[in-house]
Protein backbone atom coordinates (compact mmCIF):
# COMPACT_ATOMS: atom_id res chain seq x y z
CA UNK A 1 0.00 0.00 0.00
CA UNK A 2 1.39 2.96 -1.08
CA UNK A 3 0.53 6.18 0.66
CA UNK A 4 0.25 10.03 -1.16
CA UNK A 5 -0.66 13.05 0.82
CA UNK A 6 -2.58 15.34 -1.29
CA UNK A 7 -2.27 19.09 -0.32
CA UNK A 8 -4.99 21.31 -1.96
CA UNK A 9 -5.82 24.85 -2.10
CA UNK A 10 -8.92 23.51 -4.40
CA UNK A 11 -6.92 25.64 -7.56
CA UNK A 12 -6.48 24.11 -11.08
CA UNK A 13 -3.22 23.88 -10.29
CA UNK A 14 -3.87 21.30 -7.02
CA UNK A 15 -6.41 19.97 -9.07
CA UNK A 16 -3.70 18.68 -11.72
CA UNK A 17 -1.58 17.69 -9.49
CA UNK A 18 -3.89 15.68 -7.85
CA UNK A 19 -5.13 13.99 -11.13
CA UNK A 20 -1.55 13.10 -12.15
CA UNK A 21 -1.16 11.35 -8.73
CA UNK A 22 -4.46 8.91 -9.85
CA UNK A 23 -2.63 8.91 -13.48
CA UNK A 24 0.78 7.83 -12.86
CA UNK A 25 -0.21 5.15 -9.68
CA UNK A 26 -3.47 3.93 -11.24
CA UNK A 27 -2.39 0.51 -10.86
CA UNK A 28 -0.72 0.26 -7.44
CA UNK A 29 -2.56 0.25 -4.39
CA UNK A 30 -2.61 3.40 -2.78
CA UNK A 31 -4.38 5.73 -0.27
CA UNK A 32 -4.39 9.16 -1.05
CA UNK A 33 -4.80 11.91 1.82
CA UNK A 34 -6.47 15.17 0.48
CA UNK A 35 -5.31 17.68 3.14
CA UNK A 36 -6.40 21.07 3.16
CA UNK A 37 -4.98 23.61 5.82
CA UNK A 38 -7.11 26.75 6.89
CA UNK A 39 -6.41 29.74 8.81
CA UNK A 40 -8.80 32.78 9.45
CA UNK A 41 -7.65 35.59 7.68
CA UNK A 42 -7.63 37.95 10.98
CA UNK A 43 -5.82 35.56 12.65
CA UNK A 44 -3.36 36.64 14.81
CA UNK A 45 -3.74 38.32 18.33
CA UNK A 46 -7.59 38.80 18.35
CA UNK A 47 -8.30 35.25 17.19
CA UNK A 48 -6.00 33.93 19.82
CA UNK A 49 -7.78 36.34 22.63
CA UNK A 50 -11.48 34.65 21.85
CA UNK A 51 -12.87 37.76 20.28
CA UNK A 52 -16.57 38.24 19.88
CA UNK A 53 -16.56 38.59 16.58
CA UNK A 54 -14.81 36.25 15.81
CA UNK A 55 -16.02 33.29 17.80
CA UNK A 56 -17.41 30.02 15.53
CA UNK A 57 -15.18 31.45 12.48
CA UNK A 58 -12.99 28.15 13.11
CA UNK A 59 -16.11 26.17 12.84
CA UNK A 60 -17.46 27.93 9.49
CA UNK A 61 -14.53 28.04 7.88
CA UNK A 62 -13.83 24.14 8.84
CA UNK A 63 -17.01 23.23 7.14
CA UNK A 64 -16.51 24.75 4.15
CA UNK A 65 -12.92 23.05 3.78
CA UNK A 66 -14.79 19.46 4.94
CA UNK A 67 -17.48 20.06 2.25
CA UNK A 68 -15.03 21.05 -0.32
CA UNK A 69 -12.85 18.35 0.21
CA UNK A 70 -15.66 15.83 0.20
CA UNK A 71 -16.98 17.26 -3.16
CA UNK A 72 -13.14 16.88 -4.41
CA UNK A 73 -13.44 13.69 -3.21
CA UNK A 74 -16.24 12.46 -5.43
CA UNK A 75 -15.19 14.37 -7.96
CA UNK A 76 -12.11 12.04 -8.40
CA UNK A 77 -13.87 9.02 -7.20
CA UNK A 78 -16.95 9.72 -10.14
CA UNK A 79 -13.91 10.64 -12.92
CA UNK A 80 -11.14 8.19 -11.74
CA UNK A 81 -12.67 5.22 -10.35
CA UNK A 82 -10.23 2.75 -9.43
CA UNK A 83 -10.70 -0.13 -7.01
CA UNK A 84 -7.26 -0.16 -5.67
CA UNK A 85 -7.48 3.67 -4.45
CA UNK A 86 -8.92 5.05 -1.38
CA UNK A 87 -9.32 8.88 -0.12
CA UNK A 88 -8.65 9.93 3.23
CA UNK A 89 -10.45 13.65 3.35
CA UNK A 90 -8.12 16.01 6.59
CA UNK A 91 -8.58 19.71 6.98
CA UNK A 92 -7.26 21.25 10.22
CA UNK A 93 -6.49 24.79 11.54
CA UNK A 94 -3.05 24.71 10.62
CA UNK A 95 0.04 26.01 8.73
CA UNK A 96 0.28 23.71 5.45
CA UNK A 97 3.73 23.26 5.76
CA UNK A 98 3.27 22.07 9.89
CA UNK A 99 0.81 20.34 9.11
CA UNK A 100 2.15 17.95 6.18
CA UNK A 101 5.69 17.74 8.30
CA UNK A 102 2.89 15.97 11.21
CA UNK A 103 0.52 13.83 8.45
CA UNK A 104 3.66 12.51 7.02
CA UNK A 105 4.74 11.46 10.54
CA UNK A 106 1.36 9.80 12.15
CA UNK A 107 0.17 8.32 8.73
CA UNK A 108 4.02 7.18 7.58
CA UNK A 109 3.21 8.84 3.71
CA UNK A 110 5.97 7.74 1.31
CA UNK A 111 5.18 10.85 -1.47
CA UNK A 112 3.57 14.09 -1.30
CA UNK A 113 2.30 14.99 -4.79
CA UNK A 114 1.43 18.87 -5.19
CA UNK A 115 1.30 21.60 -7.60
CA UNK A 116 4.16 24.73 -8.15
CA UNK A 117 2.08 27.38 -7.47
CA UNK A 118 -1.66 28.11 -5.76
CA UNK A 119 -4.32 30.02 -6.61
CA UNK A 120 -2.65 33.38 -6.39
CA UNK A 121 0.80 31.90 -8.05
CA UNK A 122 2.37 34.63 -10.99
CA UNK A 123 3.33 33.32 -13.91
CA UNK A 124 7.11 34.20 -13.79
CA UNK A 125 7.31 32.18 -10.56
CA UNK A 126 8.73 28.81 -10.63
CA UNK A 127 7.48 27.25 -7.84
CA UNK A 128 4.92 28.97 -5.08
CA UNK A 129 6.37 29.47 -1.93
CA UNK A 130 4.60 26.57 -0.28
CA UNK A 131 6.24 24.19 -2.70
CA UNK A 132 9.76 25.36 -2.03
CA UNK A 133 9.12 24.90 1.89
CA UNK A 134 7.64 21.25 1.17
CA UNK A 135 10.33 20.65 -0.80
CA UNK A 136 13.17 21.92 1.39
CA UNK A 137 11.60 20.27 4.63
CA UNK A 138 9.70 16.77 3.52
CA UNK A 139 11.28 13.60 4.97
CA UNK A 140 9.91 11.78 1.99
CA UNK A 141 10.07 12.37 -1.39
CA UNK A 142 7.69 14.96 -3.52
CA UNK A 143 6.52 15.45 -6.80
CA UNK A 144 5.57 19.09 -8.36
CA UNK A 145 3.20 19.14 -11.25
CA UNK A 146 3.52 22.28 -13.17
CA UNK A 147 0.29 24.44 -13.95
CA UNK A 148 -1.92 23.17 -17.20
CA UNK A 149 0.42 20.56 -17.04
CA UNK A 150 -1.56 17.80 -19.89
CA UNK A 151 -0.61 13.91 -17.97
CA UNK A 152 1.91 12.05 -19.69
CA UNK A 153 2.91 9.02 -18.31
CA UNK A 154 6.74 8.96 -17.04
CA UNK A 155 8.46 6.67 -19.64
CA UNK A 156 11.44 8.45 -20.00
CA UNK A 157 13.00 10.02 -16.73
CA UNK A 158 15.50 12.38 -16.62
CA UNK A 159 17.80 11.88 -13.21
CA UNK A 160 20.95 14.53 -13.08
CA UNK A 161 23.78 14.08 -11.01
CA UNK A 162 27.42 14.50 -9.61
CA UNK A 163 27.64 11.81 -7.90
CA UNK A 164 28.72 13.05 -5.09
CA UNK A 165 26.23 11.21 -2.57
CA UNK A 166 25.60 8.09 -1.53
CA UNK A 167 22.71 6.75 -2.74
CA UNK A 168 20.37 3.94 -0.65
CA UNK A 169 17.40 1.68 -2.03
CA UNK A 170 15.17 3.99 0.58
CA UNK A 171 16.17 7.14 -1.19
CA UNK A 172 15.16 6.10 -4.66
CA UNK A 173 12.69 3.63 -4.04
CA UNK A 174 9.85 6.08 -5.35
CA UNK A 175 11.73 6.51 -8.25
CA UNK A 176 11.98 2.53 -8.67
CA UNK A 177 8.32 2.07 -8.02
CA UNK A 178 7.13 4.54 -10.33
CA UNK A 179 9.95 2.70 -13.19
CA UNK A 180 8.33 -0.79 -12.72
CA UNK A 181 4.74 0.95 -12.76
CA UNK A 182 5.81 2.18 -16.42
CA UNK A 183 8.40 0.36 -17.60
CA UNK A 184 10.43 3.20 -17.66
CA UNK A 185 13.96 4.44 -18.34
CA UNK A 186 16.03 6.36 -16.28
CA UNK A 187 18.46 8.67 -17.78
CA UNK A 188 21.34 9.23 -15.29
CA UNK A 189 22.85 12.20 -16.57
CA UNK A 190 26.18 13.49 -15.31
CA UNK A 191 27.56 16.90 -16.08
CA UNK A 192 31.08 16.56 -17.17
CA UNK A 193 33.48 19.19 -15.43
CA UNK A 194 36.59 18.25 -17.01
CA UNK A 195 38.05 16.39 -13.77
CA UNK A 196 37.52 12.62 -13.82
CA UNK A 197 35.15 11.63 -11.34
CA UNK A 198 37.72 10.84 -8.12
CA UNK A 199 37.44 7.46 -6.18
CA UNK A 200 33.57 8.06 -4.30
CA UNK A 201 32.20 9.44 -7.05
CA UNK A 202 32.59 6.31 -8.73
CA UNK A 203 32.12 4.26 -5.64
CA UNK A 204 28.22 5.94 -5.86
CA UNK A 205 28.07 6.09 -9.22
CA UNK A 206 28.45 2.24 -8.94
CA UNK A 207 25.61 2.08 -6.19
CA UNK A 208 23.21 3.95 -8.36
CA UNK A 209 23.87 1.60 -11.44
CA UNK A 210 23.48 -1.73 -9.23
CA UNK A 211 19.94 -0.03 -7.64
CA UNK A 212 18.72 0.88 -11.04
CA UNK A 213 20.20 -2.25 -12.45
CA UNK A 214 18.47 -2.60 -16.30
CA UNK A 215 16.07 0.47 -16.02
CA UNK A 216 19.16 2.96 -16.21
CA UNK A 217 20.99 4.71 -18.99
CA UNK A 218 24.03 6.78 -18.12
CA UNK A 219 24.95 9.89 -20.10
CA UNK A 220 27.85 12.03 -19.87
CA UNK A 221 27.24 15.99 -21.13
CA UNK A 222 29.62 18.36 -21.69
CA UNK A 223 30.30 21.06 -18.88
CA UNK A 224 27.47 24.20 -19.84
CA UNK A 225 26.39 24.09 -16.53
CA UNK A 226 23.68 21.86 -14.68
CA UNK A 227 20.14 24.32 -15.46
CA UNK A 228 21.57 24.79 -19.57
CA UNK A 229 22.24 20.50 -19.94
CA UNK A 230 19.02 20.08 -18.05
CA UNK A 231 17.21 22.20 -20.79
CA UNK A 232 19.25 20.96 -23.78
CA UNK A 233 18.20 17.27 -22.40
CA UNK A 234 14.85 18.37 -22.68
CA UNK A 235 14.71 19.67 -26.54
CA UNK A 236 17.01 16.31 -27.54
CA UNK A 237 15.00 13.86 -25.73
CA UNK A 238 11.10 13.56 -24.60
CA UNK A 239 11.69 13.60 -21.10
CA UNK A 240 8.35 13.01 -18.97
CA UNK A 241 9.66 13.75 -15.10
CA UNK A 242 12.53 15.56 -13.73
CA UNK A 243 13.74 13.65 -10.53
CA UNK A 244 16.39 15.20 -8.00
CA UNK A 245 18.24 14.39 -4.86
CA UNK A 246 17.77 17.56 -1.96
CA UNK A 247 21.27 18.28 -1.39
CA UNK A 248 23.52 21.20 -1.02
CA UNK A 249 25.24 20.34 -4.51
CA UNK A 250 22.06 20.40 -6.53
CA UNK A 251 21.29 23.54 -8.00
CA UNK A 252 18.08 23.66 -6.62
CA UNK A 253 19.05 26.40 -4.19
CA UNK A 254 19.87 28.80 -6.76
CA UNK A 255 16.34 28.03 -8.44
CA UNK A 256 14.50 29.09 -5.32
CA UNK A 257 16.84 32.11 -4.30
CA UNK A 258 16.28 33.26 -8.13
CA UNK A 259 12.35 33.06 -8.39
CA UNK A 260 11.99 34.60 -11.59
CA UNK A 261 12.78 31.73 -14.49
CA UNK A 262 14.59 34.39 -16.63
CA UNK A 263 16.98 35.33 -14.30
CA UNK A 264 17.91 31.82 -14.45
CA UNK A 265 17.22 30.32 -17.77
CA UNK A 266 15.84 27.36 -16.43
CA UNK A 267 11.86 26.09 -18.22
CA UNK A 268 10.21 23.68 -16.41
CA UNK A 269 7.20 22.67 -18.08
CA UNK A 270 7.22 18.85 -16.88
CA UNK A 271 6.95 17.15 -13.33
CA UNK A 272 9.76 17.21 -10.91
CA UNK A 273 10.80 14.42 -8.44
CA UNK A 274 12.63 15.94 -5.37
CA UNK A 275 13.97 12.88 -3.29
CA UNK A 276 15.46 13.80 0.29
CA UNK A 277 18.96 12.58 1.54
CA UNK A 278 17.96 10.03 3.53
Amino acid sequence: MTRILLPTDFSDNSFEAIRYALLAYRDIQCTFYLLHTYTPPVYQTEYLMGSPGLIGLGDVMRETSMTQLEKLKSRMEDQYGNDQHTFVVHTVFNTLLGEISETVANESIDLIVMGTKGATGAKEILFGTHTVHVIKKAKCPVIAVPPKYEYEAPIEILFPTDFEIEYGKDTISQVLTMARQHKSRINVMHVHTGYDLNAAQERHKGQLAKLLGNTALFHEVPDNGIIEAVNAFQVKNKINLLVMVQNKHTFMERLFMEPVIKKIGFHLSLPFMVLPQL
